[in-house]
């Protein structure tokens, strides 16, 4: 199978240096999943990371400070006059200066609101608001808390300012209520840490072009043909490949989205535009990475003023077919990595092979969209990645962040 070795950056062996010299804060709040962070400690600890925990007073009601110091084999800092702190002069200024990175699990709403506000009334929160490192919430909490239009504004607040949300996930609470609010799963915080503190660069200095979103083919001035793909796929090879030391050139098509910081984001319309901009700066890359959901066929005329409904029942678009990006950058590759997509909804392997042989690719992605979590406008993907000798690589429903990652480590193999 393709990749049957996982990549070093998703495989450390325990106990090894990854995290070596680098000082976690894993911040536990008052919240029934406060017992999962016990493996977090434990995980980020057997990667050689130094954890010390600090607690507010209400997650002491769910566990013991003993068993984060025993896991961590730190003083918990549970207040800031503990007598186990008195050899660490004014803890939260000492403590903060040496982390590397805060991450809050679970994270409530009340540590989330306190943060957004500036305010620093236990240990937790004045930890954090002393601190310059990049901090990490992993919230947990009811769905209508999640919901509340006041915690979504301190969310949207916080990220604005460089807070980074791990979660939380869909699925039963521990009210019984089924909704969004379960604290993500240990093995994806810890990962989230590992990406934060022992980035892989081993895409430094490799050019990529990847292209992202729907194109807009236009009927009339406020008509077009498009489909719902919103972007979060290529966006997301583009962060991670900045995130490995590549330069990325970003050609997206109309988004909502944010450009990844360090990226070149080239903006356009139409399939017209959209295959300019490949065809203009396929040569200075090294690699092509096509995400974008390019619309086959545009109408062959556009009208220059709204098209009125009048009295006719019917009205008929002649369409036209648009250029074929991928099979005429896969005719003049000459050592260059092109990556296609396949969106199926019935013969997914089969579709995915033709198009790879027929457009010379040397990876093709293969999704479902009828599989629930791997369609258009969703966080995550189910993905089949087959190379150009038809081997496969089935990954299970991920993060579309983590599946950019699974196939940029197949393009750095081939490399």
């Amino acid at each position: 199978m393709l990749g049957a070795s996982s990549p070093p950056h998703l495989n450390s062996p325990v106990g090894g240096p990854m995290l070596k010299g680098k000082t976690i804060i894993v911040g536990v709040t008052g919240c029934i999943a406060a017992y999962k962070t016990a493996e977090i400690v434990r995980a980020l600890k057997k990667l050689n990371a130094d954890v010390w925990v600090a607690m507010t007073p209400e997650a002491e009601k769910f566990v013991t400070p003993l068993t984060f110091r025993t896991l961590s084999g730190n003083p918990v800092v549970t207040d800031l006059f503990n007598e186990d702190l008195k050899n660490i002069p004014v803890p939260h200024i000492s403590l903060t200066e040496r982390a590397d990175l805060i991450v809050v699990a679970p994270a409530t709403a009340n540590i989330i609101g306190k943060t957004a506000q500036g305010i620093a009334d236990d240990p937790l929160s004045t930890i954090i608001m002393s601190s310059k490192a990049k901090v990490m919430f992993a919230p947990a909490m009811n769905s209508r808390m999640w919901d509340n239009p006041i915690v979504q504004g301190n969310i949207s607040k916080l990220k604005d300012l460089g807070y980074e949300f791990i979660g939380p996930e869909k699925g039963e609470l521990a009210c019984g209520d089924v909704g969004i609010g379960r604290l993500a799963p240990v093995e994806k915080i810890v990962e989230a840490a590992k990406k934060e503190l022992a980035p892989i660069a081993d895409l430094k200095n490799l050019r990529i072009l990847v292209t992202a979103g729907a194109t807009r083919e236009k009927i009339d001035p406020v008509r077009f043909i498009s489909n719902p793909s919103s972007g979060k796929m290529g966006f997301a090879f583009a962060s991670r490949a900045i995130a490995r030391g590549a330069k990325v050139t970003l050609v997206s098509g109309p988004t909502k989205l944010e450009k990844p910081e360090g990226t070149k984001l080239i903006p356009v319309d139409d399939a017209k535009n959209m295959a300019k901009a490949v065809f203009d700066h396929f040569n200075s890359n090294d690699v092509l990475v096509m995400a974008a959901a390019v619309s086959d066929y545009s109408p062959k005329k556009t009208s220059g003023k709204k098209i009125k409904k009048g009295k006719k029942k019917k009205m008929k678009i002649e369409l036209k077919k648009t250029v074929d990006i991928l099979k005429e950058v896969g005719k003049k590759k000459k050592g260059k990595i092109v990556v296609g997509f396949a969106a199926e909804t019935d013969d997914l392997e089969k579709n995915a092979l033709k198009k790879l042989k027929d457009k010379n690719l040397d990876f093709i992605i293969a999704n479902d969209v009828t599989k629930p979590g791997a369609g258009f406008d969703v966080d995550t993907n189910i993905v089949k990645v087959i190379n150009s000798k038809g081997k496969i690589l089935d990954l299970p429903k991920m993060d579309k962040e983590d599946v950019a990652d699974r196939v940029l480590d197949q393009i750095s193999n081939l490399l």
